[in-house]
């Protein structure tokens, strides 16, 4: 073996240890402590844990609401996208391409802080009731709705983004065929189009599913906390003493894990190889006047529903105190709480905070991301494909289960009572520090963004001019470094901006592992401020409204940087 060769393999070893020990680890934790008969010093082994869940009526009915929100938020986000898509990737039609550009505005605001204004406008005394004259309950008796309408209109992007990459992928001359032999649209749709670009229709509903199914924030700011994750959450007070946060935890990787495998079985599979690849450009079909304006129209509607809590966030930012009530509109506009948004101290530290977090996590995720990228196209190192498992991981196991992973690390070895690291890093104790499991939390989380983009880059760019700088003398590093970096420059910087703004709005996270207010990111700080009475509400529409700008910024230049690569960013 060469030096060179030995090198790499060194790096893939150092590598993926690293990744062991920031994602293995923490899910191995909880699953034993799921199982553990001592939960104190988890040892033994028992089943007695993971039985009660099933045994209690509360948890199950819980279990079956996480489910019914999942499977509920998944089938509208399809039903809203993949019509989308099908405009957009065969017909052209009137003002086409911006209106399939603001399909990513919903992706601005999570579906945790969009709750905010989904309040003011679905609430008995909220602007819907106010302009209809009814008096609809969707905050009381149907809280799952407003849940279940809050996620799905936040992720449909990535549904429409994965279908739309699909779609782009097909060849013509097959539609074309069946259509020759007297197929009409709907049975050339079922029959052709459907089962083509089902792999990809799957890989974004099971991010949509996961992310829903373990979605911690918007359940609790709609107050429904009959979920599995909000029964999580308020174990954690617990959780050195108590199994069940363990055993919910294990029970809902367990089920996220099996709903993943029978999709992939039932609608998965692979993607059927395509004998041509056609231009879709040439494909479009230009649609006649009526057609066309009923399309621009059917994007104009989805649009503005989607943006319907950005809208509410927005006026909730600029109401004044008490003036947004039983009313389509606040009958007062201030700026009080973009003042105090960014001058309360809970307020300004939580964006510093958040500004520290996100950006030492997406140095990481850069330097990971390009080296797990470079080892999987160029090293050719035997078992590259477990980096990208391991680098992909996140997208596949819910946030939720990392952050109580995280949790579960402080209690054990090495930060366990009595390890050699005790104290240095802790969640749950008296004098907590989570600074450093917060940082690492966010660079796993979006790491895969960082990578994939890396990815894209090397896979278009030739090896031969690193190889050339290598025969003229250069070290592999300083080939890397000087030839293949500039080359994805753009990729990089694309999935550094989408792992820095993300990063910026993690939820479960900072929800689990920021327990006082001196280490609160913003998203903990919006949670905060909306249960507060008087002007809390209003501080925290003024942060999410800064969230937003920021994602805003970030998804148009990364969107700019990689054009229709952006939807393989968000596909397990």
């Amino acid at each position: 073996m060469t030096l060179r060769a030995l090198v790499r393999y060194l790096l893939f070893l150092a590598v993926g240890a690293v990744l062991a020990l920031a994602l293995l680890y923490p899910i191995a934790l909880t699953v034993r402590g799921g199982f553990a008969s001592n939960v104190v010093t988890g040892e033994g082994w028992t089943l007695r844990h993971i039985a009660a869940v099933f045994r209690d009526p509360v948890l199950r009915d819980a279990l079956l609401n996480s489910i019914g929100v999942a499977a509920a938020t998944t089938t509208v986000a399809i039903l809203l996208a993949l019509p989308l898509a099908m405009l957009g990737a065969n017909r052209s039609f009137p003002f086409k391409a911006a209106l399939t550009s603001v399909v990513m505005v919903p992706m601005i605001l999570p579906p945790f802080v969009g709750a905010l204004g989904l309040r003011m406008i679905l609430g008995r005394e909220g602007a819907l009731n106010a302009l209809l004259g009814t008096d609809l309950d969707v905050l009381g008796s149907w809280r799952f709705i407003g849940v279940v309408i809050g996620e799905a209109l936040a992720l449909y992007p990535i549904i429409y983004l994965n279908a739309t990459a699909a779609l782009a992928n097909l060849d013509p001359a097959l539609s074309e065929a069946a259509e020759n032999l007297g197929a009409g649209p709907i049975r050339r749709f079922f029959t052709v189009t459907l089962p083509l670009i089902r792999p990809g229709l799957f890989a974004g509903a099971t991010i949509v599913f996961i992310w829903s199914f373990t979605e911690l924030g918007t359940p609790l700011m709609f107050d429904y906390y009959g979920v599995v994750p909000v029964h999580i959450y308020n174990g954690l007070k617990d959780v050195e003493r108590n199994p069940q946060p363990y055993a919910l935890t294990v029970v809902m990787l367990l089920l996220a894990i099996g709903m993943y495998m029978i999709g992939r079985v039932l609608f998965g599979g692979s993607a059927y190889a395509m004998t041509t690849r056609a231009a879709r450009a040439s494909a479009e079909k230009p649609m006649g006047p009526v057609s066309g304006w009923l399309a621009a129209l059917a994007f104009l509607v989805v649009t503005t529903l989607a943006i319907t809590p950005h809208i509410g966030v927005v006026l909730l930012s600029v109401a004044a105190e008490g003036s947004w009530y039983a009313s389509v509109l606040p009958r007062e506009f201030t700026g009080h709480n973009y003042e105090q948004a960014l001058t309360h101290p809970l307020a300004f530290g939580s964006i510093v905070n958040s500004l520290k977090l996100a950006s030492m996590a997406m140095a990481l995720d850069v330097i990971f991301g390009v080296l797990i990228a470079y080892l999987i196209v160029r090293a050719k190192v035997r078992g590259a494909w477990l980096l990208d498992a391991l680098a992909m991981l996140p997208l596949a196991v819910p946030g939720l289960v990392m952050a109580f992973g995280y949790v579960a690390m402080t209690l054990r070895w090495p930060f366990g009572p009595g390890d050699p690291l005790h104290g240095l890093i802790d969640i749950v104790g008296v004098s907590p520090n989570p600074v450093p499991l917060l940082v690492i939390a966010y660079s796993v989380r979006r790491l895969p963004y960082v990578v994939r983009s890396a990815v894209a880059g090397l896979q278009q760019t030739s090896g031969e001019l690193e190889e050339a700088a290598i025969n003229l003398g250069a070290s592999t590093f300083r080939a890397v470094r000087s030839v293949v970096i500039p080359l994805i420059m753009a990729n990089i910087i694309a999935g550094a901006m989408l792992a820095f703004s993300f990063a910026m709005l993690e939820v479960s996270d900072s929800l689990i592992l920021a327990q006082q207010e001196r280490h609160y990111p913003i998203t903990k700080a919006i949670y905060g401020f909306s249960d507060r009475l008087g002007d809390g509400a209003g501080i925290a529409s003024a942060m999410g409204v800064w969230g937003m700008a920021l994602l805003t910024v970030t998804l148009v230049g990364a969107s700019i940087l990689l054009g229709k690569r952006l939807g393989a960013l968000f596909r397990v």
